[in-house]
C-alpha cells in the first residue's frame, strides 16, 4: 500500500512539474554564439515578428533595430523550439519570439533508421 501511494505521489509530482521542465532550455543545448561574418543568412526581427524558422547547422545573423547578434544552431535533434531571448544578448529582445529549429537535412537519414 505504501509503495502504491509513493508511486502515485511521484507520478503526480512529475506530471505537475513537466510544464515547468519543458520550458527550461539551456543555451548550450541549442548552439553557440557565432561571428556575423560566418552567417549563411540574416533574419530581421521587427515588432511584428512572433517566430523564426531556422535549420540545424545554420549560422544566422539576427538584426534587431540597430543591433545584431549571430548564433550557430546545433543540428536540431535535442530541441525543436525555444524562446530566442535565451540566446540573444541581455535586454535586446523585449518579448518572446519562438525559434523553431528543424533538423539539418544532411542528417535526416539518422531520423529514419530502424
Amino acid at each position: 500500500m505504501r509503495t502504491r501511494l509513493l508511486t502515485l505521489t511521484l507520478t503526480a509530482c512529475m506530471m505537475l512539474g513537466a510544464p515547468a521542465f519543458a520550458e527550461t532550455t539551456r543555451a548550450d543545448l541549442v548552439g553557440y554564439p557565432a561571428d556575423a561574418a560566418a552567417a549563411v543568412r540574416t533574419i530581421v526581427i521587427t515588432p511584428d515578428t512572433k517566430w523564426v524558422n531556422v535549420e540545424g547547422g545554420e549560422i544566422i545573423n539576427f538584426i534587431v533595430g540597430d543591433k545584431s547578434f549571430a548564433w550557430h544552431f546545433y543540428v536540431g535533434f535535442t530541441v525543436s523550439s525555444f524562446d530566442l531571448r535565451l540566446v540573444a544578448p541581455p535586454g535586446l529582445l523585449q518579448r518572446r519570439i519562438v525559434a523553431y529549429v528543424s533538423p539539418d537535412p544532411m542528417y535526416s537519414c539518422l531520423l529514419y533508421t530502424s
